[in-house]
């Protein structure tokens, strides 16, 4: 009797599950006009998994619709609703007022530790505070800015500036986004542990552990996409396919770390002066080479492509609006210097308020996620249980009449300027971080964002005031994201020298 009430309820899982994969892509196929539709057992899943490729834009739709600007997403027996959130108050609750109850997601965590280990980015608790202290002391230092100033300048002018010109003498069509990502990867290692990968180097080829690190991420974000992570988890215990391919990969990247701490060591105990990251966390006695190692690929990962993102979508728009292009020459022919540091691109507020604008609409990182470790409510009245994941969109916020007005659609950098009525020049006024949550807010507010406005002004004001940046093709690029916001098949364009 016990092996056919076993046989019985295998039929019956087998039964369930083939008529959901059926009805599943049917759906997909034909998803239903409206922005999405909850059925018993599984909830808004069908709608969730349609829309999965543009998730940001479904999201911005449904919140839009909604008074409090927040939206549950119910899942049925495949696990707790989501709730989705465009409103500054929630954010501010889960990011700063309650920041001890919404931790990060275990199972966001647990889909990354393989690669990221329990690196800044995927821990919370006491780790997370010794890893945040150590980073912000390093951070606050004069040294390391003007070492991120050196290193952003010598890939400026050997390397980023040299392909374009070839580009703009041979007329060939450049993948821009492609050249800044590679831009951003050997930046951010350098700054991060003294390596250059010379992923920026003329042949543009991929190095060994350019390709490790590229993988190992892509393989853990992928994660994420599958409906059933038993089956993730069945392919890394059995070692087979991207699993294993994901094993081989962080291996590659994290040994290479390793010899490379090997051989700082060996540097501090000749006194050498220390410049990078890792040179710096290796000075204090309490960090140990393997937490060492996963902070240091937590940095790469929020180095090398969040700012290649912002770079992609800010020359997409300003090559739209000429008018803004204009606005931005003029600044640029203002400053003294050929070759401005830090202090001097300071001062420039129009591109400063111009990168604002544009992470406004195309923030690097449109959505982050907080789970909710006890039943809780937010400030607009959504009750959060046990377990639930809130998920903040900043991709959605950048696009609420609410928050932005009814231009919000417009590539509008004055919005972030004000005239000072005494000098009658424009200053830059800040939103406040739960309004524009772009980096982050509250404790875990982004320690680099500095750095990263270092980065993209003086890559701008180089790469503008020689070249124009023009889209080869017309039509409007379409935005996908895995952990970070990219346009689909690169950004193709043609560099044409400026007279």
């Amino acid at each position: 009797m016990l092996e056919l009430w076993s046989s019985i309820s295998w039929l019956l899982l087998f039964s369930i599950i083939l008529i959901s994969t059926i009805f599943l892509r049917a759906y997909i196929r034909n998803p239903s006009p409206k922005l999405h539709t909850s059925y018993p057992l599984v909830g808004a899943t069908f709608a969730i998994l349609s829309n999965r490729i543009r998730v940001n834009q479904w999201i911005t739709d449904i919140l839009s619709q909604c008074s409090t600007r927040t939206c549950v997403l119910q899942r049925g027996i495949l696990g707790p609703a989501r709730v989705w959130t465009a409103n500054p108050e929630n954010v501010k609750h889960i990011l700063q007022t309650q920041f001890s109850v919404y931790l990060k997601d275990e199972i966001i965590t647990s889909n990354h530790s393989d690669f990221f280990g329990t690196g800044i980015f995927n821990t919370d608790g006491e780790n997370w505070k010794f890893q945040r202290k150590i980073s912000s002391h390093e951070f606050n230092t004069k040294s390391l800015r003007k070492f991120i100033e050196d290193v952003v300048k010598t890939e400026l002018f050997d390397r980023f500036i040299p392909v374009l010109s070839t580009a703009a003498e041979q007329n060939t069509v450049l993948d821009l986004q492609n050249i800044l990502q590679r831009f951003g990867f050997d930046s951010i290692c350098k700054i991060s542990f003294g390596f250059d990968p010379a992923y920026l180097s003329p042949s543009l080829v991929w190095s060994e552990f350019v390709t490790a690190y590229e993988d190992a991420t892509q393989i853990s974000s992928n994660r994420a996409g599958y409906v059933i992570p038993l089956v993730w988890k069945l392919k890394r215990h059995l070692n087979i396919g991207s699993e294993k391919k994901l094993r081989e990969a962080s291996s590659k990247v994290r040994e290479s770390v390793r010899r490379l701490i090997r051989q700082k060591k060996q540097e501090i105990k000749d006194s050498v002066e220390a410049t990078d990251l890792l040179s710096r966390f290796l000075r204090d006695d309490h960090c140990n080479d393997d937490f060492v190692v996963d902070i240091v690929i937590s940095f790469i990962l929020a180095g090398k492509d969040t700012v290649a993102a912002a770079l992609t979508c800010f020359f997409w728009l300003v090559s739209c609006h000429p008018r803004v292009e204009e606005e931005i020459l003029k600044e640029i022919n203002q400053l003294a210097p050929d070759d401005p540091g830090y202090e001097d691109v300071k001062s420039l507020v129009y591109i400063h308020a111009s990168l604002c604008e544009s992470m406004r609409l195309y923030p690097p990182v449109p959505n982050d996620s907080r789970a909710a470790t006890r039943d809780d409510v937010l400030p607009d009245g959504t009750i959060v249980k046990k377990g639930m994941r809130v998920t903040y969109c900043a991709y959605a916020m950048g696009r609420m009449d609410d928050l932005w007005g009814s231009d919000w659609d417009e590539f509008k950098p004055e919005r972030w300027l004000e005239m000072d009525k005494g000098t009658g020049k424009s200053h830059f006024v800040a939103r406040d971080s739960y309004t524009y949550p772009v980096f982050h807010a509250g404790p875990r507010i982004c320690l680099g964002k500095e750095m990263s406005f270092l980065q993209m002004k003086m890559l701008v004001v180089e790469t503008l005031r020689r070249f124009r940046v023009v889209p080869a093709e017309v039509d409007e690029p379409v935005f996908v994201s895995y952990l970070t916001l990219h346009m689909k098949g690169g950004f193709s364009v043609k560099i044409q020298k400026r007279c």
